[in-house]
């Protein structure tokens, strides 16, 4: 995965056809989550789309949700405005696509 090309080119297409493919768009967070907190013991497979990131599910912490906000607005070019939109965001994976679905603006909309 390249979180970091400027054309939006991830996981072998588009990023605006990850984003709005709710599937794809999930598997391609679980694999960002991974790689981004560097969660060597746990697979995509092994995130439940409806389990809680935080506390009881994944247990990540509050320096987790602060990475995973840098990369999350970086890669998909939105803002998380603040702490009370971050937590629902973050509720659990199918919260974050549906965020993300939300907010994203393909790159050729961004530039009018």
């Amino acid at each position: 995965m390249d979180c970091g090309n400027p054309d939006q080119r991830h996981c072998g297409g588009k990023l605006d056809d990850i984003v709005y493919n709710t599937d794809r768009l999930c598997d391609y967070l679980k694999q960002l989550i991974i790689e981004t907190l560097k969660l060597e013991d746990i697979t995509v497979e092994q995130i439940d789309n409806d389990k809680p990131l935080f506390r009881e599910g994944l247990q990540l912490d509050s320096i987790d949700a602060l990475e995973l906000v840098v990369a999350i607005e970086k890669i998909f070019n939105i803002i998380i405005e603040d702490e009370d939109i971050g937590r629902k965001a973050f509720a659990s994976i199918n919260a974050l696509a549906a965020f993300i679905q939300d907010e994203f603006q393909p790159a050729s909309a961004a530039q009018l």
